[in-house]
């Protein structure tokens, strides 16, 4: 990259339940704020902003932003379903590392409503037509809601092709269960046992209700700068972004007939290849991941298309316990989308949040010891992927 992209500041607000929340451009602006508090940096510095909600009308970003700063800056709003916060990162660091600005936020934000994810506009095609198509013929259960089948088809497919058990997704959700006891903007904080993924009502086929992310309401927020801003106003630069790749989907999402890759495993691996390339750093030199698991199902298919684990070999990383503490490589150690909650338009930004504490030392229970090469994994159906290498160094300023 032209100009290494600094993380100098990262905010989020504690997620919550639909209904439960305060307004969205309540919880933006407040998350907008955390990120340039912790950066230590006033708005009217930020150059540009990048802000990623799903459900919203046009310019939300704009109505979240105002009451922070009205600068007059270009504010673009971003929708890539469940890799929105992400694809806004994505485009804060593109935009630093090009030299088209020196000092950018990406913004995440969402007001969800209770119940499964749907469609908001029936009076036209929905982007899903080739997918559900694939998903009806492979899976069936049309009457389940989409996500479910989608994962919990590509669960079934893991298991009919490896021996996969259901319990080994069941321990997935117990083990991001323990990781979000120690997070306190956690949605969900109770420890939960293996026995009682397994005895919660099952949605299909593997699945049971637990091993499925709730719908969330949330904001995070992450300050992006160039290493000569940072240093030129005194900021934090220990975490660096050094490779970020986003992907789309390849003919082999649908030609592979398999739920596996309709549900994004070719994009997400290669995303993954791109971003080891360029960051000259393997999965083996990986400290702590925070990675997509909408559902336990594909944090374990996750672990393969990053290359965490072998093809085939997730459930032996799970049985081994080198996706936890103590292990390999700190698999979210937030409690993930499973356990903090995914508000779909801030996961991407949470993601982030974490892992740049991870990096600066500041994740107090949850640290990961250390910690120096942390790992981000976002994945939006229809289709998104984006991988993300953060890599810390003890130059910059310290603020803790």
């Amino acid at each position: 990259m032209k100009n290494p992209a600094v993380v100098a500041g990262v905010g989020m607000v504690p997620f919550a339940k639909p209904g439960a929340s305060a307004p969205y451009y309540d919880m933006g602006a407040e998350a907008a704020r955390r990120a340039l508090a912790d950066a230590g940096l006033d708005y009217d510095k930020v150059q540009q902003a990048y802000v990623g909600y799903v459900y919203g009308d046009s310019t939300c970003g704009q109505r979240a932003l105002y009451p922070v700063g009205m600068t007059g800056i270009p504010v673009v709003n971003v929708n890539n379903n469940c890799s929105t916060g992400s694809t806004a990162l994505f485009l804060a660091r593109q935009a630093v590392a090009s030299g088209a600005a020196d000092c950018v936020i990406a913004l995440g934000f969402e007001q969800m409503k209770p119940g499964a994810l749907g469609s908001y506009f029936d009076d036209r095609p929905t982007p899903f037509e080739a997918f559900d198509q694939v998903c009806n013929e492979l899976v069936g259960h049309p009457d389940t809601p989409m996500a479910i089948r989608y994962f919990g088809g590509a669960g079934m497919a893991h298991m009919e092709k490896y021996g996969t058990r259901a319990e080994t997704f069941a321990k997935i959700r117990a083990k991001a269960s323990r990781h979000a006891v120690n997070n306190p903007v956690a949605l969900f904080r109770k420890e939960v046992t293996v026995e009682d993924v397994m005895a919660s009502p099952v949605l299909i086929g593997p699945m049971t209700r637990l091993m499925a992310c709730p719908p969330t309401c949330g904001a995070a927020a992450a300050i992006v700068c160039s290493e000569a801003f940072a240093r030129q106003h005194g900021l934090d630069a220990r975490v660096t972004i050094i490779a970020q790749a986003m992907t789309t989907d390849t003919p082999s999402t649908f030609e592979a007939r398999n739920m596996m890759q309709l549900v994004g495993s070719d994009m997400a691996r290669a995303a993954a290849d791109q971003v080891y390339e360029a960051a000259g750093i393997g999965p083996g030199d990986v400290d702590v991941v925070e990675l997509h698991d909408c559902f336990a199902t594909n944090e374990l298919l996750t672990y393969e298309a990053l290359g965490l684990a072998p093809e085939g070999g997730g459930e032996k990383m799970v049985e081994d316990g080198d996706n936890t503490y103590g292990g390999r490589v700190v698999t979210n150690p937030s409690g993930g989308l499973l356990s903090k909650g995914h508000p779909l338009g801030a996961t991407g930004l949470a993601q982030c949040t974490e892992l740049v504490q991870q990096l600066r030392g500041q994740a107090e229970a949850r640290q990961v010891d250390g910690a120096r090469v942390a790992l981000q994994h976002n994945l939006g159906l229809g289709g998104a992927c984006v991988v993300t290498m953060y890599q810390a160094s003890w130059t910059g300023e310290r603020h803790d």
